[in-house]
């Protein structure tokens, strides 16, 4: 079968003239066709993601143009304004299938909204809500590396598409032949019609003025060195920081302009030290207070912060939203602007810290599944009940910050403001990041938060997940290292956690530690959380190191 599929894209007149040189490169070569043709990209909730290339399982111009059909087909049943927005990073060919897009929405009679530059993921859903579109199109592969690519589809709320219409979109994809099942207009005749129209200034303008509404207070002295890891952020990041004060700001010069092949870091993920390692180098010879990084698509942030002797100290993203909650929470008060009853949600892998910090300043913290549309499920919910203003912000421990309903994903830009005002306003008091941080600590005691990620590649990866996650149902656990197991929590159990099914396992440990097992939902990997506490670092970390040694054999 699948050498049937690989033949007739062989023999097809393909318009993209990078696939038939692969295809003809790949003759007589079983497994190469197999891994491009064997199944086709799986269309989910977090919509497509793949490796450039040829054939119904690579990210390519014609499984663009099937995957548009299928969301066209679900638009045209929706009413409304029949409008979809669309926005794309610097990924290579995130333009070519962004404008392919489009051309395909056109020829179905559905208008466009698109962005004439490349836009992060929160201009896309702003601009979703602004427009008042049925749906969003970000064409993004996030922080993969650069052979990837991938299309994020978001509903008329600017959240990412709900189960169930993913699963009618998904549907109608499976319903079209993928090479020439989907309608096609050129660009050109979508913009000549009318069909296609540029996102305005208006629109872009109101995003920004939403973001530095968010504003807590005057910022100035800050020394600032920030890479967008050559994606989309620079132009949105730079201009909000400008605008509340933020000027003596550095860029790494290597990591500046878009370039999807991320040359000078192969993973372009501000998780990691290898992505910010240019602007580390670049921070310590400025002398910066702080070093920011956002990835591809800026929906996603990393910092550095400096130390009293002078080092740069990389902050996990659970850290970084616990210090923004106890700032904003602080700061709203100090202000006379908190809400009654406010609300701030988190996902259930990050670290309880902040349920204590939200305790502490009357604040309702709630704990949702992994992705951050479950965040903006919570905004809609609040939204609907005429009480919208009370969420203040939202977090997950993979560096995603959203302070605000104006968007409904998370938001590098947002962040990266918050961030460096939180950083200016404590070194105006003679204070840093670093030493909220120890205080935070000293209060609330030595949390440690690591996830630890094992990889499945290959066609086979996802069943050999799928049968761990099994084998740890059917016999779990009764200790970890030696240390009972006193609570397993299986959110494949809606009556239990009160939250839609999902796979994922959380461990809580006789000694108040906690572990969870969760499968990527975008990568063939099990993550590992890892939720310890001690009287100092040393001793939190030794425990995590001996639950992380135990737990191996289960994932080998």
């Amino acid at each position: 079968m699948y050498n049937d599929d690989y033949k007739r894209w062989l023999a097809a007149d393909l318009d993209d003239p990078d696939l038939k040189p692969e295809l003809a490169k790949i003759e007589g070569n079983d497994e190469e066709i197999k891994d491009r043709f064997a199944v086709a990209l799986a269309f989910g909730t977090a919509g497509l993601r793949g490796v450039l290339g040829a054939g119904t399982n690579r990210m390519n111009v014609y499984v663009v143009r099937q995957a548009t059909q299928g969301l066209a087909n679900w638009v045209k049943t929706q009413g409304g304004n029949q409008t979809v927005a669309i926005s794309y990073d610097s990924r290579i060919k995130s333009d070519v299938f962004a404008k392919a897009a489009a051309g395909v929405l056109a020829a179905n009679g559905i208008n466009v909204r698109i962005y004439d530059a490349l836009m992060p993921v929160p201009a896309l859903s702003f601009a979703t809500r602004y427009y008042n579109c049925n749906a969003g199109i970000m064409v993004t592969a996030s922080h993969n590396p650069a052979k990837y690519n991938g299309y994020k589809a978001y509903g008329p709320d600017g959240c990412q598409m709900t189960d169930d219409a993913a699963a009618i979109v998904y549907a109608e994809i499976q319903k079209t032949d993928v090479l020439t099942g989907a309608k096609v207009m050129s660009f050109a005749e979508g913009v000549e019609k009318g069909l296609i129209k540029f996102v305005g200034d208006d629109c872009k303008n109101a995003f920004y003025a939403a973001i530095e509404e968010r504003q807590l207070c005057k910022t100035a002295g800050l020394k600032l060195v920030y890479s967008p890891l050559n994606g989309s952020g620079l132009v949105p990041v730079t201009r909000v920081l400008n605008d509340i004060g933020i000027t003596d700001i550095t860029i790494v010069p290597e990591q500046e302009y878009p370039n999807g092949y991320f040359t000078t870091c192969s993973y372009p993920n501000p998780e990691i030290f290898e992505a910010l390692e240019l602007g580390l180098e670049l921070a310590k010879k400025e002398g910066a207070d702080l070093m920011l990084a956002t990835d591809p698509d800026a929906d996603r942030v990393g910092i550095a912060m400096k130390c009293p002797d002078g080092s740069y100290e990389l902050v996990s993203g659970n850290e970084v939203g616990v210090l923004l909650l106890d700032y904003i929470a602080a700061g709203r008060i100090e202000k006379g602007t908190m809400p009654k009853n406010p609300v701030a949600v988190k996902s259930i892998v990050s670290t309880p810290l902040a349920d204590a910090v939200a305790e502490h300043y009357g604040v309702e913290l709630r704990s949702v599944l992994t992705g951050f549309k479950w965040i903006g499920d919570q905004i809609a919910g609040l939204e609907a009940d005429g009480e919208v203003d009370r969420f203040i912000f939202g977090f997950e421990e993979s560096y995603g910050y959203l302070a605000g309903p104006y968007v409904r994903d998370k938001d590098a830009v947002i962040g990266s403001m918050l961030i460096c005002e939180m950083a200016a306003y404590y070194r105006s008091i003679g204070s840093s990041i670093k030493q909220r941080l120890e205080e935070i600590y000293a209060e609330y005691g030595r949390y440690l938060n690591k996830v630890d990620s094992f990889e499945f590649p290959g066609l086979s990866g996802m069943d050999t997940m799928a049968g761990i996650m099994s084998q740890l149902r059917e016999n779990p656990p009764k200790d970890i290292a030696g240390i009972a197991v006193t609570k397993v929590t299986d959110y494949k159990n809606t009556a239990e956690t009160g939250l839609p099914s999902a796979n994922v396992l959380i461990y809580g440990l006789e000694n108040g530690c906690t572990v969870v097992v969760r499968p990527s939902g975008t990568e063939p990997k099990i993550k590992t959380y890892f939720t310890t506490k001690g009287k100092d670092l040393a001793e939190a970390q030794a425990m995590k190191d001996k639950l992380a040694e135990a737990l191996k054999p289960l994932f080998s």
